[in-house]
């Protein structure tokens, strides 16, 4: 295996772009004569360029078994690298293309879809003040954020809330977390509710009412379930369990239903989802909305842009609870 100084300017010099495509191309297709047919070359051609890196670097890039092929160590470790390498030169080309013309690119945002209330008026602003801008949001899982999709560079940045405890940190050992706010939950109802003309409420009185809670496991099911164990009571009588923001809140409109929701959507969207936080003695969990982006790679100035308007976003969130906390 190559090692010295010599060696790696040898390597320097025959390794091409074109070469850690075709690496890529079969390790993620298992089959020579797939990743041929994917790049539109013949099979040999393929079998050839792997061969030649397999010789450059002296170690076997790939098992090869009748069913197809699977990277070695070595070759894992080739294609880790390759990731980055088109990452970057992928991110050259936005930049070349944001200096071109600042007002235009792509972005790619991961968030699950509990946030989507909070997320649509940052957008809102965004897109109407950078309307060449395209963004491209997929939904995560909120448990996990799919950290996978940042370190696979699939997703320029992951926007969410994150409950994890100390022994999680090593999750976030290749990332970088920029908390924008404390968004704890609160107990929702609809304006129509009778529970939202009353100006203080026990805990005990809800425990009768249908609630509408997230999946299992959920950092806002846990916090309701924590408080109603630490009163003594029974769990609350959960009438619907879903993800999803806008049929929560579709519900919980008509006034027979209770939720929750964290602080900034209560902010953001009270008059038009006709929502109302109650006065309930709720214990006050910090939930962090962050921005999470990976470390040692280069943001596009598209990204910066975004990650700096979220922040101007939430500014008036965390100035007003600052003023709460001088307060009390």
């Amino acid at each position: 295996m190559p090692s010295n100084a010599r060696s790696e300017k040898l390597i320097a010099k025959r390794l091409k772009f074109r070469d850690l495509q075709v690496l890529s191309a079969v390790a993620q297709s298992g089959s020579m004569a797939k990743a041929a047919a994917q790049l539109g070359v013949t099979q040999p051609a393929v079998s050839e360029i792997i061969a030649g890196l397999e010789h450059m670097f002296a170690v076997r890039l790939f098992d090869r078994s009748p069913r197809g092929v699977v990277p070695t160590t070595f070759g894992g470790a080739l294609l880790k690298r390759s990731v980055v390498v088109f990452d970057e030169l992928k991110q050259s080309i936005r930049d070349i293309e944001f200096l071109a013309d600042p007002t235009a690119g792509e972005l790619k945002i991961g968030c699950p879809e509990s946030i989507s209330a909070i997320l649509a008026p940052v957008m809102e602003t965004f897109c109407r003040q950078y309307p060449r801008v395209v963004l491209h949001v997929e939904q995560v899982d909120n448990r996990t954020l799919e950290l996978a999709e940042l370190h696979n560079r699939r997703t320029d940045l992951v926007l969410g809330h994150f409950a994890l405890s100390s022994s999680d940190d090593q999750l976030f050992d290749n990332l970088n977390v920029e908390v924008l706010l404390d968004d704890p939950v609160v107990v929702v109802a609809g304006m129509r509710s009778q529970w939202t003309r009353r100006r203080k409420i026990d805990l005990t009185e809800l425990v009768n009412e249908p609630w509408i809670l997230g999946t299992p496991g959920s950092w806002p099911n846990r916090i309701v379930s924590e408080a109603f164990l630490a009163r003594g009571l029974d769990e609350p009588r959960i009438s619907l369990m879903t993800i999803s923001v806008h049929l929560r809140a579709d519900m919980v409109a008509s006034g027979h239903f209770i939720t929750t929701f964290p602080s900034s959507v209560v902010h953001f969207h009270s008059n038009r989802l006709s929502l109302k936080a109650l006065a309930v003695d709720f214990p006050a969990r910090p939930w962090p909305l962050a921005v999470i982006t990976l470390k040692n790679r280069t943001l596009s100035p598209v990204v910066e842009l975004f990650i700096q308007h979220v922040r101007e976003f939430t500014r008036p969130l965390r100035e007003a609870k600052r003023a709460r906390t001088a307060i009390s």
